[in-house]
């Protein structure tokens, strides 16, 4: 595993590329940020391989006890089309260390990283047959991975629809282990006291980082009454400058979405917007003469029961709200079916300690955005999904415990 990680560092411009060519990501940001993680991903794990053991049981009869952490066994995973590489490390790596055998299935958008990370593992010198990688559809390769008999556990993240579709399969198999990172709503909640320079951009942030096409986007943001006019002035007038163009080139800040279906589904929710009385504040059209490009888009005077606010858009399209008290930004952010993510932005320590205790999501970020750390577990509650992604409790989900119990006779210790 550290030779595989070596060996992706080394090519971590031809690797940003791929994932720039297929998705429209930015290549700056795939070889400085996406590539170089995903080896620490592989480092973080590697580290972790050799420490996994089970526990010696205070027994209460005649017995001695003692368990064991054992591979789940072969294991399945679905990969999305918006972080190829990011999300490829984030199952395959802790797997890997947990001592699993696994088929992998990139997108049919995104194939390309996954094919080059097969080859490299294979010049790792990971054994064959340990990382496979297939490339198909979803209701054919996908749905095949979810309801074969010999594949133990599907790992999969992507929409909820195809989510309950995965559950289904795995249900009417052989009842596999099946863990889900899902859809998301996210809610950023900004109170009176914060710097609002500073919230603007952490606002854009959680919008238009990757297009948008991010599960946990802070896609509802609420902005407390004191601060909202002050707030939406610095908010477009930072929209305005944000560099929408080619990915490659290291000024811009947004490139394409994934494809024209994608390109059309966003365009069609902007429309939505429109007819159900949002107020367009900025964007809103497609850009450029080619290409899948959409403007920066904000609406303000949104309702929660319009599509705009309830719907994961998976674009650059902010929802912009307003709230008087901290109850009622709390009420807020929980009316949506997901629970992915959330945001704080305040300078009140009691604030931030009950918001972030109040809402139900998987992860909280207090005065950041996208603060992910190989070490700090991320996944869903409501229909976001379960099980972890990162931290030891990825690792744990491709592990099963077995118990060990044997007699002790006559033992002066029980």
């Amino acid at each position: 595993m550290m030779k595989y990680a070596d060996l992706i560092e080394e090519r971590k411009e031809e690797l940003a590329a791929l994932d720039t060519v297929d998705a429209g990501k930015l290549f700056s940001l795939g070889k400085t940020m996406d590539i170089p993680n995903v080896a620490n991903v592989l480092r973080y794990y590697a580290g972790a391989a050799d420490k996994i053991h089970g526990q010696v049981l205070k027994m209460s009869s005649e017995l001695q006890g003692y368990t064991l952490q054992e591979p789940v066994g072969v294991v399945g995973h679905i990969i999305p089309w918006n972080f190829p590489s990011t999300l490829f490390f984030a199952k395959v790596a802790p797997a890997l260390a947990a001592g699993c055998t696994m088929v992998v299935k990139p997108a049919e958008q995104t194939p390309l990283s996954a094919l080059y990370y097969a080859y490299l593992a294979k010049q790792a010198g990971i054994p064959d047959g340990v990382i496979n990688v297939i490339n198909g559809y979803g209701p054919t390769a996908g749905a095949a991975i979810s309801s074969h008999m010999d594949i133990d556990k599907v790992s999969f993240t992507g929409s909820t629809e195809v989510g309950r579709k995965v559950m289904q399969a795995a249900a009417t198999s052989n009842l596999k282990h099946v863990s889900l990172e899902l859809g998301g709503k996210s809610p950023l909640l900004i109170f009176d006291d914060a710097d609002v320079d500073t919230a603007a951009d952490l606002a854009l942030l959680g919008i238009l980082f990757n297009k948008g096409e991010i599960c946990v986007a802070s896609s509802r943001v609420y902005v407390q009454e004191g601060i909202y006019d002050e707030f939406v002035k610095k908010l477009a007038e930072k929209a305005k400058q944000w560099v929408v163009g080619d990915p490659f080139d290291p000024n811009t800040r947004q490139g394409p979405q994934v494809d024209k279906q994608q390109f059309d589904k966003i365009l069609s929710y902007i429309e939505h917007g429109k007819r159900e009385g949002a107020t367009l504040l900025i964007g809103g059209k497609p850009t450029g003469e080619k290409g899948y490009y959409i403007q920066p888009t904000i609406f303000t005077d949104v309702k929660e029961d319009m599509l705009i606010a309830k719907d994961e858009i998976f674009g650059p399209v902010m929802s912009l709200m307003k709230f008087k008290t901290m109850d009622e930004a709390i009420k807020s952010a929980n009316n949506t079916r997901y629970g992915l993510a959330a945001g704080i932005i305040t300078k009140n320590l009691d604030v931030a300690n009950t918001v972030s205790r109040s809402i139900r999501a998987g992860i909280i970020w207090i005065n950041c955005y996208f603060a992910f750390d190989n070490d700090c577990p991320y996944g869903g509650y409501k229909m976001s999904g379960f099980g972890k992604d990162l931290g030891l409790d990825a690792l744990h989900k491709y592990l099963q415990v077995k118990s060990v119990v044997t007699p002790i006779c006559n033992s002066p210790w029980l």
